[in-house]
């Protein structure tokens, strides 16, 4: 495998967070225009001051699709955003299949014997 140098590796990177930049002050401009400075979950309101707490959330998580009628973006506050995306995950981890051979057989039941309890 050829190998990349470190400063070939920071100009790459470098350039990959100046175009995500380029690319979310187009559509966050564009959406703190179209609607109101009001989170969409918690009605939290927003100015000039603290208007840098809230953000553009994508609703379909695809940052590259960016219509230009703005539906496919929600303004969130911070809290809200994080918790938009921390239920994403744990949506996608419940979606998790355990197949047969990744199954453990498990020795101890603490439940064992509660019916027999529970009938006294």
């Amino acid at each position: 495998m050829k190998s990349i140098s470190k400063s070939r590796l920071d100009e790459i990177v470098a350039n990959a967070r100046k175009e995500a930049d380029k690319r979310a002050s187009g559509y966050r401009e564009r959406a703190l225009g179209m609607y109101p400075w009001i989170c969409g979950r918690c009605t939290r309101e927003f100015t000039r001051a603290n208007l840098f707490e809230l953000t553009v959330h994508h609703k379909d998580h695809d940052h590259d699709n960016n219509p230009p009628d703005g539906s496919n973006w929600e303004l969130l506050c911070l809290y809200c955003h994080d918790n938009e995306h921390q239920r994403q995950e744990e949506a996608l981890r419940a979606q998790y299949v355990i197949t047969d051979d990744q199954k453990v057989d498990v020795k101890h039941n603490p439940f064992a014997g509660l019916a027999d309890m529970l009938k006294k």
